[in-house]
Formats: C-alpha cells, sequence, structure tokens
C-alpha cells in the first residue's frame, strides 16, 4: 500500500485533487442529478433516470433477487483481490464529466494500479459500495456551474 492518502498518476500533482463527497441524488423522469462536493462548493453530474434507480436502491439498501452489473462488478473484484482504490474526475467537456476509475491489486509482491475510463455515475456508484474516496481535478472544479439547493 503506498504512504499518500491516494494514488496520483504520473504527471498530476498531489494538489490538483480535491477530495469531494456524495451530497445526494434528485431524481426525475427525465434525469438524475448525483450532488457532489466540499465545504465551499457542490456540483452536479447530470446522468440517465435508471442510474439514479440503481443508486437510491444501493443506498437504501434495497434487496433484488439477482445482482445488478455494479454488483457483478465488485464480485469479480473481490474474486481477484483487487479493489477500488479512488474515482478521480479528471475532464469536462462541455456539460459532460469524464471519470477514471483506479483499481488496485496486489499480486505477491507487486502492486498493480489499473486506470479504467469510466461513466461518472457508474465510478461514483462503485467509490459508494466500496467507501473508495472520489476526487475532482481542480481545473475540473473550478469549471463546474455550482449546485444551488
Amino acid at each position: 500500500m503506498t504512504e499518500n492518502r491516494y494514488f496520483v498518476k504520473p504527471g498530476i500533482m498531489e494538489n490538483e485533487l480535491i477530495p469531494v463527497s456524495f451530497s445526494k441524488i434528485m431524481q426525475s423522469k427525465s434525469y438524475t442529478a448525483i450532488v457532489l462536493g466540499d465545504e465551499h462548493k457542490r456540483f452536479a453530474i447530470y446522468t440517465e433516470p435508471q442510474v439514479g434507480r440503481i443508486l437510491q436502491g444501493f443506498l437504501t439498501e434495497e434487496k433484488r433477487q439477482r445482482p445488478m452489473t455494479h454488483e457483478l462488478f465488485f464480485s469479480i473484484l473481490e474474486n481477484l483481490q483487487a479493489k477500488v482504490l479512488q474515482v478521480v474526475i479528471h475532464e469536462l467537456e462541455g456539460t459532460v464529466f469524464l471519470a477514471r476509475l483506479f483499481i488496485e491489486q496486489q499480486i505477491n509482491d507487486k502492486r498493480h494500479i489499473i486506470e479504467i475510463d469510466a461513466r461518472p455515475s457508474d465510478a461514483i456508484t462503485f467509490a459508494l459500495i466500496t467507501s473508495s474516496p472520489v476526487f475532482c481535478r481542480k481545473e475540473i472544479f473550478d469549471k463546474a456551474i455550482a449546485y444551488q439547493d
């Protein structure tokens, strides 16, 4: 395990990543808003309504007969003795956020970090399921439109 609080990809300085936390989820018939932020600013990531239903089901510990995709992925990671290390929201293209999911696997004495492109909504769901930290690049955090209640 690294001594750092989080993994920093080569070329990105630690001070470029801002820890953000899940604030709330809002749902309508046409979209879901996942609100994230820190004590100074919150912003919303918009996604499809079914993503919100999945996330709400997880948050309310809803019982299902069969595993959902997120649960399947988590089970695969467990069986590979890997874990979600962190999520980084790394880019904003127009109004679309892009995220990376960092997976850690220890094989013998070697630590492997795998970086996977992911939809922020999926990555945030994995972070919530695994209690993993979520970060946002400072540049993207600054660009994001502030969410107001």
